[in-house]
């Protein structure tokens, strides 16, 4: 078979396609013979796939040229029950008025911050661990994915948006619905996903009530008191703020765990590695982002004529950029299809760049060096104990179980 009939047969869209991992062979050959490259949707208008780590960076870069407010981040165009709600998220805002509302919570995303938040988190997972730690001794059955990467992250965004922890199992099902609604074990109809937003929005502001009759210090208070150019937010965006913490700030970072535990099952000499030299456990974690990353591809729109990778892009064409292929450009990263857990440097784009580089991004690297710093430390020997079935997702690349054993 020829090359080009390769290229007109390939497909990067079908949530089935990750069902068995990232498509990285198909990636390969886009960049090599395709790097911008035009691709038909079965239900859509189609969209050009970036896949080089240069050309990526050009469009995260230049918000004017490819916008996030025309169209959103999703590769498919949005529905209209969504359209009223999502220019209020902060994803698909462009500056200015992105950078104006991005600075309300901002300052609690950074190293600083994020102070406070450290100890909370080093206490969360030491308990996590226990529990592990006493299952594993017991014979028990033990899912990673369900008794440790899904309770850290929920539990620590709970904590500093102030939402109560017994809210969390509900609030981990809405986020579910909301972003993995191409799995069948989430699957829902867009009403009922427009519902699960209604009552994400009727939720922060029962919060919001509570909160007026006993303040206190956490991020609801601060979206509280918000303002925009001097007016606070409105009901939507109040509530879409709310939905972006705690779904933004939970499931991107339980993939991250998962991804990075596997990786560490499947590659016993890196496991070596980090045993022997724990201090490597953040050049790890970057290397886990790169090597699988949570977020699989953003969409941009592009708001005038221009040219990519020597390919004229049309005003309103739709633009993707695939982390997941940039991470692995040959040009960039040697031996790109290596895990290397002293990798340097590892300018992955797993958080995007950009105006839109992702706020939460030192959140994230924190719990996954300390969670899996404490679990390489507490369970050096663990090892899969059974099928790890992926999300059917072309957006977020991951496990939902992964069963493991004590060796």
């Amino acid at each position: 078979m020829s090359v080009q009939q390769d290229l007109l047969d390939i497909d990067i869209l079908s949530p089935d396609v990750y069902l068995a991992g990232v498509p990285h062979d198909r990636f390969a050959l886009l960049r090599r013979e395709a790097p911008v490259y035009f691709h038909h949707e079965p239900q859509g208008r189609g969209f050009w796939a970036v896949t080089k780590h240069g050309d990526s960076l050009r469009v995260l870069r230049d918000a004017e040229a490819f916008s996030s407010q025309r169209g959103g981040t999703q590769i498919a165009d949005l529905p209209i029950e969504d359209m009223r709600v999502s220019p209020e998220h902060l994803a698909n805002m462009d500056p200015p008025r992105h950078t104006r509302h991005r600075a309300i919570i901002g300052q609690a995303f950074t190293p600083y911050g994020l102070g406070s938040v450290g100890a909370w988190v080093k206490g969360r997972v030491a308990l996590l661990v226990d529990t592990l730690v006493d299952k594993l001794e017991a014979r028990e059955s033990v899912d990673f994915m369900d008794q440790f990467a899904a309770k850290l992250p929920i539990g620590t965004i709970l904590y500093m948006v102030g939402v109560p922890a017994t809210d969390g199992a509900m609030v981990n099902r809405w986020v579910h619905e909301l972003l993995t609604p191409d799995d069948a074990e989430y699957q829902t109809s867009e009403e009922h996903r427009a519902e699960t937003t209604r009552r994400f929005m009727e939720y922060a502001h029962m919060l919001a009530e509570e909160r007026r009759k006993v303040p206190r210090d956490d991020l609801l208070s601060r979206l509280m008191t918000a303002e925009v150019d001097g007016h606070k937010l409105s009901y939507h965006q109040f509530g879409m703020f709310f939905l972006l913490l705690l779904a933004a700030g939970t499931h991107s970072t339980r993939l991250l765990l998962g991804n990075g535990m596997l990786a560490l099952m499947n590659h016993p000499d890196q496991r070596r590695r980090l045993l022997e030299d724990p201090a490597l456990i953040a050049s790890a974690v970057e290397e886990f982002l790169r090597y699988d990353p949570p977020i699989l591809h953003f969409r941009r729109t592009a708001t005038r004529d221009t040219e990519i990778g020597g390919q004229k892009i049309a005003a309103g064409d739709k633009v993707a950029v695939f982390f997941a292929s940039a991470n692995r450009d040959e040009e960039v990263f040697a031996e790109p299809d290596i895990l290397d857990v002293a990798r340097t440097p590892n300018d992955h784009l797993s958080f995007a760049h950009g105006p839109h580089f992702c706020m939460g991004n030192a959140l994230a690297r924190m719990q996954a060096r300390v969670a899996l710093g404490e679990c390489l430390r507490r369970l050096p020997d663990l090892a899969p104990a059974g099928p790890a079935p992926r999300i059917r997702s072309n957006w977020f690349n991951g496990v939902k179980k992964l069963p493991v054993r004590a060796e």
